[in-house]
Protein backbone atom coordinates (compact mmCIF):
# COMPACT_ATOMS: atom_id res chain seq x y z
CA UNK A 1 0.00 0.00 0.00
CA UNK A 2 2.84 2.38 0.87
CA UNK A 3 4.40 1.75 -2.58
CA UNK A 4 1.03 2.38 -4.27
CA UNK A 5 0.59 5.70 -2.44
CA UNK A 6 4.15 6.72 -3.32
CA UNK A 7 3.61 5.93 -7.00
CA UNK A 8 0.28 7.81 -7.01
CA UNK A 9 1.88 10.81 -5.31
CA UNK A 10 4.68 10.83 -7.85
CA UNK A 11 2.14 10.66 -10.69
CA UNK A 12 0.22 13.63 -9.28
CA UNK A 13 3.44 15.59 -8.80
CA UNK A 14 4.57 14.94 -12.35
CA UNK A 15 1.09 15.78 -13.65
CA UNK A 16 1.23 19.14 -11.93
CA UNK A 17 4.66 19.78 -13.37
CA UNK A 18 3.32 18.88 -16.83
CA UNK A 19 0.79 21.72 -16.61
CA UNK A 20 3.65 24.17 -16.26
CA UNK A 21 5.73 23.07 -19.24
CA UNK A 22 3.10 21.85 -21.69
CA UNK A 23 0.26 23.93 -23.16
CA UNK A 24 -2.21 23.98 -26.02
CA UNK A 25 0.16 25.88 -28.31
CA UNK A 26 2.45 22.86 -28.16
CA UNK A 27 -0.39 20.68 -29.48
CA UNK A 28 -0.99 23.05 -32.38
CA UNK A 29 2.70 22.87 -33.32
CA UNK A 30 2.91 19.10 -32.95
CA UNK A 31 0.02 18.63 -35.39
CA UNK A 32 2.22 19.78 -38.26
CA UNK A 33 4.66 16.97 -37.63
CA UNK A 34 2.04 14.20 -37.53
CA UNK A 35 0.06 15.52 -40.52
CA UNK A 36 -3.21 16.23 -38.72
CA UNK A 37 -5.19 19.32 -37.79
CA UNK A 38 -7.82 19.24 -35.04
CA UNK A 39 -10.40 21.88 -34.27
CA UNK A 40 -9.92 23.98 -31.13
CA UNK A 41 -12.77 22.16 -29.39
CA UNK A 42 -11.08 18.82 -29.97
CA UNK A 43 -7.77 20.15 -28.69
CA UNK A 44 -9.53 21.37 -25.53
CA UNK A 45 -10.89 17.86 -25.08
CA UNK A 46 -7.49 16.22 -25.61
CA UNK A 47 -5.50 18.60 -23.45
CA UNK A 48 -5.98 16.84 -20.14
CA UNK A 49 -5.46 13.43 -21.73
CA UNK A 50 -2.18 14.48 -23.30
CA UNK A 51 -0.98 15.89 -20.00
CA UNK A 52 -1.68 12.57 -18.37
CA UNK A 53 0.18 10.87 -21.22
CA UNK A 54 3.21 13.06 -20.57
CA UNK A 55 3.05 12.27 -16.88
CA UNK A 56 2.96 8.59 -17.78
CA UNK A 57 5.99 8.98 -20.03
CA UNK A 58 7.85 10.69 -17.22
CA UNK A 59 6.94 7.92 -14.77
CA UNK A 60 8.30 5.24 -17.15
CA UNK A 61 11.66 6.97 -17.12
CA UNK A 62 12.02 6.55 -13.37
CA UNK A 63 12.49 2.79 -13.75
CA UNK A 64 15.77 1.41 -15.06
CA UNK A 65 15.88 -1.21 -17.81
CA UNK A 66 18.76 -3.61 -18.35
CA UNK A 67 20.13 -3.25 -21.85
CA UNK A 68 19.46 -6.95 -22.52
CA UNK A 69 15.71 -6.58 -21.89
CA UNK A 70 13.75 -7.15 -25.11
CA UNK A 71 10.30 -5.56 -25.54
CA UNK A 72 7.27 -7.80 -24.92
CA UNK A 73 6.34 -7.40 -28.59
CA UNK A 74 8.70 -9.76 -30.44
CA UNK A 75 9.09 -9.78 -34.21
CA UNK A 76 7.96 -12.92 -36.02
CA UNK A 77 9.37 -13.24 -39.58
CA UNK A 78 7.21 -16.24 -40.49
CA UNK A 79 4.55 -15.82 -43.20
CA UNK A 80 1.11 -17.35 -42.67
CA UNK A 81 1.18 -21.14 -42.71
CA UNK A 82 4.94 -21.33 -42.21
CA UNK A 83 6.27 -24.48 -40.54
CA UNK A 84 9.69 -24.60 -38.89
CA UNK A 85 12.02 -27.11 -40.57
CA UNK A 86 12.70 -30.20 -38.51
CA UNK A 87 15.45 -32.82 -38.54
CA UNK A 88 18.84 -33.69 -37.13
CA UNK A 89 21.91 -31.56 -37.75
CA UNK A 90 24.46 -33.29 -39.95
CA UNK A 91 26.84 -30.82 -41.60
CA UNK A 92 29.67 -32.21 -43.72
CA UNK A 93 33.06 -30.52 -43.60
CA UNK A 94 36.19 -32.06 -45.10
CA UNK A 95 39.75 -31.15 -44.20
CA UNK A 96 42.31 -31.07 -47.02
CA UNK A 97 44.44 -34.22 -46.99
CA UNK A 98 47.70 -32.36 -46.59
CA UNK A 99 48.47 -28.69 -46.13
CA UNK A 100 51.96 -27.46 -46.92
CA UNK A 101 53.55 -24.99 -44.56
CA UNK A 102 54.68 -21.97 -46.60
CA UNK A 103 58.28 -20.80 -46.49
CA UNK A 104 57.06 -17.56 -44.96
CA UNK A 105 54.94 -18.67 -42.00
CA UNK A 106 53.12 -15.34 -41.99
CA UNK A 107 51.31 -16.35 -45.19
CA UNK A 108 49.17 -18.77 -43.18
CA UNK A 109 47.41 -15.70 -41.75
CA UNK A 110 45.41 -15.83 -45.02
CA UNK A 111 44.62 -19.56 -44.86
CA UNK A 112 41.05 -20.81 -44.53
CA UNK A 113 39.72 -22.51 -41.40
CA UNK A 114 40.09 -26.05 -42.84
CA UNK A 115 43.67 -25.29 -43.90
CA UNK A 116 44.56 -23.91 -40.46
CA UNK A 117 42.81 -26.80 -38.72
CA UNK A 118 44.78 -29.32 -40.76
CA UNK A 119 48.10 -27.58 -40.07
CA UNK A 120 47.36 -27.76 -36.35
CA UNK A 121 46.37 -31.45 -36.57
CA UNK A 122 49.47 -32.22 -38.64
CA UNK A 123 51.45 -30.62 -35.78
CA UNK A 124 53.01 -28.23 -38.30
CA UNK A 125 52.12 -25.34 -36.01
CA UNK A 126 50.73 -24.91 -32.51
CA UNK A 127 47.83 -22.70 -31.56
CA UNK A 128 50.18 -20.50 -29.52
CA UNK A 129 52.47 -20.02 -32.55
CA UNK A 130 49.51 -19.25 -34.79
CA UNK A 131 48.05 -16.87 -32.23
CA UNK A 132 51.34 -14.98 -31.97
CA UNK A 133 51.37 -14.55 -35.77
CA UNK A 134 47.94 -12.91 -35.68
CA UNK A 135 48.76 -10.84 -32.58
CA UNK A 136 51.94 -9.56 -34.24
CA UNK A 137 50.03 -8.67 -37.39
CA UNK A 138 47.36 -6.88 -35.33
CA UNK A 139 50.00 -4.83 -33.54
CA UNK A 140 51.77 -4.00 -36.80
CA UNK A 141 48.80 -3.11 -38.99
CA UNK A 142 46.09 -1.91 -36.62
CA UNK A 143 47.63 1.60 -36.32
CA UNK A 144 47.12 1.91 -40.09
CA UNK A 145 43.76 0.20 -40.52
CA UNK A 146 42.18 1.25 -37.20
CA UNK A 147 40.23 -2.02 -37.21
CA UNK A 148 40.66 -3.22 -33.60
CA UNK A 149 39.58 -1.40 -30.45
CA UNK A 150 40.99 -3.90 -27.94
CA UNK A 151 43.62 -6.58 -28.54
CA UNK A 152 42.86 -9.36 -26.05
CA UNK A 153 46.42 -10.69 -25.89
CA UNK A 154 46.38 -12.15 -22.37
CA UNK A 155 43.11 -13.99 -22.97
CA UNK A 156 44.22 -15.17 -26.42
CA UNK A 157 47.50 -16.68 -25.24
CA UNK A 158 45.75 -18.45 -22.35
CA UNK A 159 43.10 -19.89 -24.68
CA UNK A 160 45.76 -20.94 -27.20
CA UNK A 161 47.84 -22.69 -24.54
CA UNK A 162 44.73 -24.54 -23.36
CA UNK A 163 43.94 -25.53 -26.95
CA UNK A 164 47.45 -26.93 -27.43
CA UNK A 165 47.16 -29.01 -24.27
CA UNK A 166 43.81 -30.45 -25.34
CA UNK A 167 44.90 -31.14 -28.91
CA UNK A 168 48.09 -32.83 -27.69
CA UNK A 169 45.87 -35.08 -25.59
CA UNK A 170 43.83 -35.99 -28.67
CA UNK A 171 40.81 -33.85 -27.77
CA UNK A 172 39.55 -31.88 -30.78
CA UNK A 173 36.62 -29.67 -29.92
CA UNK A 174 35.82 -28.47 -33.46
CA UNK A 175 37.40 -27.25 -36.68
CA UNK A 176 38.08 -23.85 -35.08
CA UNK A 177 39.94 -25.40 -32.14
CA UNK A 178 43.05 -23.30 -31.65
CA UNK A 179 42.21 -20.79 -34.40
CA UNK A 180 42.33 -17.03 -33.59
CA UNK A 181 39.31 -14.83 -34.37
CA UNK A 182 37.88 -11.40 -33.62
CA UNK A 183 34.43 -10.07 -32.73
CA UNK A 184 32.75 -6.77 -33.42
CA UNK A 185 32.86 -4.64 -30.29
CA UNK A 186 29.09 -4.76 -29.89
CA UNK A 187 29.55 -8.21 -28.28
CA UNK A 188 30.27 -8.27 -24.56
CA UNK A 189 33.35 -10.06 -23.24
CA UNK A 190 33.72 -10.17 -19.47
CA UNK A 191 36.93 -8.55 -18.30
CA UNK A 192 37.37 -6.35 -21.37
CA UNK A 193 35.82 -3.06 -22.52
CA UNK A 194 32.71 -3.25 -24.72
CA UNK A 195 32.65 0.21 -26.23
CA UNK A 196 30.00 -0.08 -28.95
CA UNK A 197 32.40 2.13 -30.92
CA UNK A 198 31.02 5.28 -29.29
CA UNK A 199 32.72 7.89 -27.10
CA UNK A 200 30.07 7.81 -24.33
CA UNK A 201 30.78 4.09 -23.83
CA UNK A 202 34.55 3.96 -24.47
CA UNK A 203 35.24 2.87 -20.86
CA UNK A 204 32.21 0.59 -20.52
CA UNK A 205 32.92 -2.87 -19.08
CA UNK A 206 30.07 -5.38 -18.90
CA UNK A 207 30.16 -8.24 -16.39
CA UNK A 208 29.01 -10.93 -18.80
CA UNK A 209 29.99 -12.51 -22.11
CA UNK A 210 27.83 -12.72 -25.24
CA UNK A 211 26.40 -16.16 -26.01
CA UNK A 212 28.13 -16.24 -29.41
CA UNK A 213 31.53 -15.67 -27.79
CA UNK A 214 30.79 -18.39 -25.22
CA UNK A 215 29.94 -20.84 -28.00
CA UNK A 216 33.12 -20.03 -29.90
CA UNK A 217 35.17 -20.44 -26.72
CA UNK A 218 33.53 -23.81 -26.01
CA UNK A 219 34.47 -24.85 -29.56
CA UNK A 220 38.11 -23.99 -28.82
CA UNK A 221 38.34 -20.66 -30.66
CA UNK A 222 40.98 -18.13 -29.59
CA UNK A 223 39.75 -14.55 -29.22
CA UNK A 224 42.53 -12.14 -30.24
CA UNK A 225 40.65 -8.86 -30.68
CA UNK A 226 37.49 -6.87 -30.23
CA UNK A 227 37.10 -5.22 -33.61
CA UNK A 228 35.82 -1.78 -34.45
CA UNK A 229 32.19 -0.95 -34.96
CA UNK A 230 31.01 2.32 -36.40
CA UNK A 231 29.66 4.34 -33.48
CA UNK A 232 26.52 2.58 -32.20
CA UNK A 233 26.48 0.42 -35.35
CA UNK A 234 26.58 3.16 -37.96
CA UNK A 235 29.23 3.58 -40.65
CA UNK A 236 32.97 3.01 -40.26
CA UNK A 237 33.79 5.97 -37.99
CA UNK A 238 34.24 5.18 -34.29
CA UNK A 239 35.48 7.21 -31.33
CA UNK A 240 39.14 6.51 -32.17
CA UNK A 241 39.12 7.20 -35.89
CA UNK A 242 37.97 5.68 -39.17
CA UNK A 243 38.46 2.02 -40.08
CA UNK A 244 40.10 1.67 -43.50
CA UNK A 245 39.75 -0.71 -46.42
CA UNK A 246 42.96 -2.80 -46.83
CA UNK A 247 42.49 -2.62 -50.61
CA UNK A 248 42.51 1.19 -50.62
CA UNK A 249 43.72 3.18 -47.62
CA UNK A 250 41.96 6.28 -48.94
CA UNK A 251 38.63 4.52 -48.47
CA UNK A 252 36.72 3.54 -45.34
CA UNK A 253 36.00 -0.14 -44.68
CA UNK A 254 32.23 0.52 -44.80
CA UNK A 255 29.98 -0.13 -41.85
CA UNK A 256 29.22 -0.92 -39.34
CA UNK A 257 31.07 -4.25 -39.05
CA UNK A 258 34.00 -2.33 -40.46
CA UNK A 259 36.60 -3.83 -38.17
CA UNK A 260 35.48 -7.38 -38.89
CA UNK A 261 35.67 -6.78 -42.64
CA UNK A 262 39.00 -4.96 -42.58
CA UNK A 263 40.77 -7.29 -40.12
CA UNK A 264 39.63 -10.46 -41.88
CA UNK A 265 40.61 -9.13 -45.30
CA UNK A 266 44.04 -8.02 -44.09
CA UNK A 267 44.84 -11.35 -42.43
CA UNK A 268 44.77 -10.02 -38.86
CA UNK A 269 42.28 -12.67 -37.68
CA UNK A 270 41.38 -16.15 -38.92
CA UNK A 271 37.70 -15.19 -39.06
CA UNK A 272 35.38 -12.71 -37.42
CA UNK A 273 31.87 -12.01 -36.18
CA UNK A 274 29.80 -9.07 -37.37
CA UNK A 275 26.24 -7.83 -37.01
CA UNK A 276 23.71 -6.53 -39.51
CA UNK A 277 20.57 -4.46 -39.17
CA UNK A 278 20.51 -2.86 -42.61
CA UNK A 279 23.65 -3.90 -44.52
CA UNK A 280 26.38 -4.02 -41.89
CA UNK A 281 27.65 -7.50 -42.80
CA UNK A 282 27.04 -7.37 -46.55
CA UNK A 283 28.51 -3.87 -47.07
CA UNK A 284 31.88 -4.41 -45.36
CA UNK A 285 32.12 -7.94 -46.78
CA UNK A 286 31.80 -6.46 -50.27
CA UNK A 287 34.06 -3.47 -49.61
CA UNK A 288 36.85 -5.59 -48.10
CA UNK A 289 36.57 -8.55 -50.48
CA UNK A 290 35.56 -11.33 -48.07
CA UNK A 291 32.62 -13.73 -47.66
CA UNK A 292 29.89 -12.78 -45.20
CA UNK A 293 26.67 -14.43 -44.05
CA UNK A 294 23.70 -12.46 -42.78
CA UNK A 295 21.77 -15.31 -41.13
CA UNK A 296 18.03 -15.79 -40.91
CA UNK A 297 16.57 -13.50 -38.25
CA UNK A 298 16.56 -15.35 -34.93
CA UNK A 299 18.99 -18.04 -36.03
CA UNK A 300 21.87 -16.72 -33.88
CA UNK A 301 21.49 -15.48 -30.31
CA UNK A 302 21.91 -11.78 -29.64
CA UNK A 303 22.29 -12.19 -25.87
CA UNK A 304 25.13 -9.94 -24.77
CA UNK A 305 25.06 -7.94 -28.00
CA UNK A 306 24.15 -4.27 -28.24
CA UNK A 307 20.70 -3.78 -29.74
CA UNK A 308 20.04 -1.28 -32.48
CA UNK A 309 16.73 -2.74 -33.64
CA UNK A 310 15.26 -5.68 -31.74
CA UNK A 311 13.23 -6.71 -34.77
CA UNK A 312 16.01 -6.40 -37.37
CA UNK A 313 19.40 -7.18 -35.75
CA UNK A 314 21.30 -10.34 -36.79
CA UNK A 315 24.72 -11.73 -35.81
CA UNK A 316 26.78 -13.59 -38.40
CA UNK A 317 30.22 -14.78 -39.58
CA UNK A 318 32.58 -12.82 -41.82
CA UNK A 319 35.29 -15.08 -43.25
CA UNK A 320 37.66 -15.93 -46.09
CA UNK A 321 35.18 -18.26 -47.76
CA UNK A 322 31.59 -19.46 -47.72
CA UNK A 323 32.76 -22.77 -46.24
CA UNK A 324 34.44 -20.89 -43.40
CA UNK A 325 31.15 -19.07 -42.80
CA UNK A 326 29.36 -22.43 -42.67
CA UNK A 327 31.85 -23.82 -40.15
CA UNK A 328 31.44 -20.83 -37.85
CA UNK A 329 27.68 -20.76 -38.35
CA UNK A 330 27.39 -24.42 -37.33
CA UNK A 331 28.88 -23.41 -33.97
CA UNK A 332 27.08 -20.16 -33.17
CA UNK A 333 23.51 -20.89 -34.35
CA UNK A 334 20.67 -22.17 -32.16
CA UNK A 335 18.20 -21.26 -29.43
CA UNK A 336 19.34 -19.49 -26.28
CA UNK A 337 17.61 -18.63 -23.02
CA UNK A 338 19.15 -15.16 -23.16
CA UNK A 339 17.40 -14.27 -26.44
CA UNK A 340 13.67 -14.92 -26.70
CA UNK A 341 13.81 -14.66 -30.50
CA UNK A 342 16.60 -17.23 -30.97
CA UNK A 343 15.31 -20.53 -32.33
CA UNK A 344 16.52 -24.04 -33.13
CA UNK A 345 16.45 -25.17 -36.76
CA UNK A 346 18.51 -27.93 -38.38
CA UNK A 347 21.74 -26.67 -39.96
CA UNK A 348 22.92 -29.19 -42.56
CA UNK A 349 25.75 -27.88 -44.69
CA UNK A 350 26.33 -30.44 -47.44
CA UNK A 351 28.53 -29.48 -50.40
CA UNK A 352 27.36 -30.89 -53.73
CA UNK A 353 28.41 -30.78 -57.36
CA UNK A 354 25.05 -31.25 -59.09
CA UNK A 355 22.71 -28.28 -58.69
CA UNK A 356 20.51 -29.11 -61.68
CA UNK A 357 17.49 -29.87 -59.49
CA UNK A 358 17.72 -26.61 -57.53
CA UNK A 359 15.34 -23.86 -58.62
CA UNK A 360 17.33 -20.66 -59.11
CA UNK A 361 15.76 -17.23 -59.41
CA UNK A 362 17.50 -14.03 -60.45
CA UNK A 363 16.66 -10.36 -59.92
CA UNK A 364 17.49 -9.60 -63.55
CA UNK A 365 15.93 -6.13 -63.47
CA UNK A 366 18.39 -5.04 -60.75
CA UNK A 367 21.28 -6.62 -62.63
CA UNK A 368 20.37 -4.74 -65.81
CA UNK A 369 20.01 -1.37 -64.05
CA UNK A 370 23.69 -1.15 -63.13
CA UNK A 371 26.20 -0.42 -65.91
CA UNK A 372 29.33 0.06 -63.75
CA UNK A 373 32.43 -2.16 -63.64
CA UNK A 374 30.92 -3.63 -60.48
CA UNK A 375 27.96 -4.77 -62.54
CA UNK A 376 30.26 -6.17 -65.25
CA UNK A 377 31.79 -8.49 -62.67
CA UNK A 378 28.34 -9.48 -61.44
CA UNK A 379 27.14 -10.25 -64.96
CA UNK A 380 30.28 -12.23 -65.69
CA UNK A 381 29.73 -14.29 -62.50
CA UNK A 382 26.14 -14.97 -63.54
CA UNK A 383 27.34 -15.97 -67.03
CA UNK A 384 29.82 -18.39 -65.44
CA UNK A 385 27.06 -19.95 -63.33
CA UNK A 386 24.83 -20.38 -66.38
CA UNK A 387 27.75 -22.00 -68.22
CA UNK A 388 27.72 -24.73 -65.57
CA UNK A 389 24.24 -25.70 -66.76
CA UNK A 390 22.31 -23.76 -64.12
CA UNK A 391 18.96 -22.50 -65.38
CA UNK A 392 17.48 -19.34 -63.90
CA UNK A 393 14.05 -17.78 -63.86
CA UNK A 394 13.61 -14.03 -63.67
CA UNK A 395 11.71 -12.77 -60.64
CA UNK A 396 11.09 -9.39 -59.05
CA UNK A 397 10.71 -8.47 -55.41
CA UNK A 398 7.63 -6.38 -54.58
CA UNK A 399 8.12 -2.65 -55.11
CA UNK A 400 4.74 -1.10 -54.30
CA UNK A 401 5.50 -0.45 -50.64
CA UNK A 402 6.18 2.63 -48.47
CA UNK A 403 9.93 1.93 -48.26
CA UNK A 404 10.64 5.50 -47.19
CA UNK A 405 8.49 4.89 -44.13
CA UNK A 406 10.00 1.57 -43.06
CA UNK A 407 13.05 3.31 -41.63
CA UNK A 408 10.97 4.43 -38.64
CA UNK A 409 11.08 0.82 -37.37
CA UNK A 410 14.84 0.83 -36.93
CA UNK A 411 14.95 4.43 -35.70
CA UNK A 412 12.14 4.05 -33.16
CA UNK A 413 13.62 0.89 -31.69
CA UNK A 414 17.09 2.44 -31.53
CA UNK A 415 15.58 5.51 -29.90
CA UNK A 416 14.04 3.33 -27.19
CA UNK A 417 17.27 1.41 -26.52
CA UNK A 418 19.33 4.61 -26.28
CA UNK A 419 16.73 6.78 -24.54
CA UNK A 420 18.93 7.50 -21.54
CA UNK A 421 21.86 8.43 -23.80
CA UNK A 422 19.74 11.15 -25.39
CA UNK A 423 17.98 12.34 -22.24
CA UNK A 424 21.25 12.60 -20.33
CA UNK A 425 22.89 14.66 -23.05
CA UNK A 426 25.73 12.14 -23.35
CA UNK A 427 24.77 11.72 -27.02
CA UNK A 428 26.47 15.09 -27.57
CA UNK A 429 29.83 13.41 -26.90
CA UNK A 430 29.63 11.21 -29.97
CA UNK A 431 32.27 12.01 -32.58
CA UNK A 432 29.86 12.55 -35.48
CA UNK A 433 27.07 15.09 -35.00
CA UNK A 434 25.96 15.86 -38.58
CA UNK A 435 22.50 15.38 -40.15
CA UNK A 436 23.19 11.71 -41.04
CA UNK A 437 24.96 10.81 -37.81
CA UNK A 438 23.74 8.23 -35.30
CA UNK A 439 23.55 10.99 -32.67
CA UNK A 440 21.12 12.99 -34.79
CA UNK A 441 19.13 9.87 -35.68
CA UNK A 442 18.64 9.08 -31.99
CA UNK A 443 17.48 12.62 -31.22
CA UNK A 444 14.88 12.69 -33.97
CA UNK A 445 13.62 9.24 -32.97
CA UNK A 446 11.84 10.97 -30.09
CA UNK A 447 9.47 12.51 -32.64
CA UNK A 448 8.28 9.23 -34.22
CA UNK A 449 4.63 8.61 -33.25
CA UNK A 450 3.84 5.14 -31.91
CA UNK A 451 0.96 4.94 -34.38
CA UNK A 452 3.33 5.36 -37.34
CA UNK A 453 5.72 2.75 -35.93
CA UNK A 454 2.86 0.25 -35.69
CA UNK A 455 1.57 1.15 -39.15
CA UNK A 456 5.02 0.55 -40.61
CA UNK A 457 5.03 -2.90 -39.01
CA UNK A 458 1.60 -3.67 -40.46
CA UNK A 459 2.95 -2.85 -43.92
CA UNK A 460 5.95 -5.00 -43.03
CA UNK A 461 3.65 -7.96 -42.44
CA UNK A 462 2.17 -7.51 -45.91
CA UNK A 463 5.72 -7.33 -47.31
CA UNK A 464 6.58 -10.62 -45.59
CA UNK A 465 3.62 -12.32 -47.24
CA UNK A 466 4.39 -10.93 -50.70
CA UNK A 467 8.08 -11.86 -50.56
CA UNK A 468 7.02 -15.36 -49.52
CA UNK A 469 4.90 -15.59 -52.66
CA UNK A 470 7.90 -14.54 -54.78
CA UNK A 471 10.19 -17.07 -53.10
CA UNK A 472 7.85 -20.07 -52.90
CA UNK A 473 8.68 -21.35 -56.40
CA UNK A 474 12.48 -20.99 -56.13
CA UNK A 475 15.15 -22.26 -53.74
CA UNK A 476 17.88 -19.64 -54.17
CA UNK A 477 17.68 -16.07 -55.45
CA UNK A 478 20.72 -14.53 -57.17
CA UNK A 479 20.88 -10.79 -56.62
CA UNK A 480 23.22 -7.82 -56.69
CA UNK A 481 24.36 -7.15 -53.13
CA UNK A 482 23.06 -3.59 -53.47
CA UNK A 483 20.50 -1.89 -55.66
CA UNK A 484 16.81 -1.15 -55.52
CA UNK A 485 15.02 -1.99 -52.28
CA UNK A 486 16.44 -5.52 -52.04
CA UNK A 487 18.65 -4.85 -49.02
CA UNK A 488 15.93 -3.16 -46.99
CA UNK A 489 13.29 -5.68 -48.06
CA UNK A 490 15.24 -8.76 -47.02
CA UNK A 491 16.44 -7.22 -43.76
CA UNK A 492 12.81 -6.45 -42.91
CA UNK A 493 11.64 -9.96 -43.78
CA UNK A 494 14.55 -11.71 -42.04
CA UNK A 495 15.78 -13.78 -44.99
CA UNK A 496 19.39 -15.05 -45.04
CA UNK A 497 21.93 -13.95 -47.62
CA UNK A 498 25.55 -14.83 -48.32
CA UNK A 499 27.74 -12.25 -50.04
CA UNK A 500 30.93 -13.41 -51.82
CA UNK A 501 33.62 -11.73 -53.98
CA UNK A 502 33.49 -11.55 -57.78
CA UNK A 503 36.77 -9.77 -58.56
CA UNK A 504 37.92 -6.14 -58.66
CA UNK A 505 36.47 -3.07 -60.34
CA UNK A 506 38.45 -0.60 -62.46
CA UNK A 507 39.72 1.12 -59.29
CA UNK A 508 40.97 -2.11 -57.75
CA UNK A 509 38.08 -2.34 -55.29
CA UNK A 510 36.43 -5.73 -54.57
CA UNK A 511 32.97 -6.48 -55.98
CA UNK A 512 30.43 -9.11 -54.96
CA UNK A 513 27.39 -11.24 -55.71
CA UNK A 514 24.73 -12.34 -53.21
CA UNK A 515 22.69 -15.53 -52.85
CA UNK A 516 19.43 -15.16 -50.97
CA UNK A 517 17.58 -18.09 -49.41
CA UNK A 518 14.36 -19.07 -47.68
CA UNK A 519 14.08 -18.61 -43.93
CA UNK A 520 16.47 -21.10 -42.25
CA UNK A 521 18.02 -22.14 -45.58
CA UNK A 522 21.34 -20.60 -44.53
CA UNK A 523 23.03 -23.96 -45.09
CA UNK A 524 21.73 -24.26 -48.67
CA UNK A 525 22.92 -20.84 -49.86
CA UNK A 526 26.29 -21.40 -48.18
CA UNK A 527 26.67 -24.73 -50.02
CA UNK A 528 25.82 -23.03 -53.32
CA UNK A 529 28.34 -20.27 -52.57
CA UNK A 530 31.01 -22.88 -51.77
CA UNK A 531 30.29 -24.61 -55.09
CA UNK A 532 30.86 -21.28 -56.87
CA UNK A 533 34.09 -20.68 -54.96
CA UNK A 534 35.37 -24.21 -55.65
CA UNK A 535 35.78 -23.45 -59.35
CA UNK A 536 36.59 -19.74 -59.16
CA UNK A 537 39.44 -17.96 -57.39
CA UNK A 538 37.84 -14.67 -56.31
CA UNK A 539 37.91 -15.72 -52.65
CA UNK A 540 41.70 -16.19 -52.93
CA UNK A 541 42.38 -12.52 -53.67
CA UNK A 542 44.34 -10.73 -50.94
CA UNK A 543 45.02 -6.99 -50.50
CA UNK A 544 48.61 -6.57 -51.78
CA UNK A 545 49.58 -4.01 -49.14
CA UNK A 546 48.99 -6.48 -46.32
CA UNK A 547 50.01 -9.80 -47.84
CA UNK A 548 53.44 -10.95 -46.55
CA UNK A 549 56.31 -10.05 -48.83
CA UNK A 550 58.14 -12.92 -50.52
Amino acid sequence: MVRLIAVFSFFVLVSCQSYKDFNKKDIHKAQKLIGLEFEEEKIDTMYGYLQRNKAGFDSLRQYNLDYQTFPALLFDPHPRGFHMPIGEENSHFVLPEKVKMPDNKEEIAFFTIPQLAQLIRQKEITSVELTKIYLDRLKEHNPTLQCAITITEELALAQAAKADQEIAAGKFRSLIHGIPYGVKDLLAVDGYPTTWGAMPYKDQQLDHTATVVKKLEEAGGVLVAKLTSGALARGDVWFGGKTLNPWDLKQGASGSSAGSGSATSAGLVGFSIGTETLGSITAPSTRNGISGLRPTYGRVSRAGVMSLSWSMDKVGPMCRSAEDCAIVMSIIEGADEGDQTAVDAPFNFKPQEDWSSIRIGILQSLVDQDTSKRAENLKEAIKMIRAKGIKMVEVDLPTDFPFAGFDVILRAEAGAFFEELVRSGEVDKMVQQGPRSRANSLRQARFIPAVEYLQANRHRQVLIEEVHQVMKDIDILITPTFGGSQLMTTNLTGHPVVCIPTGLDDKGHPTSISFLGHLYDDDLILAFAKWFQDWTAFDEMYPPLFYPKK
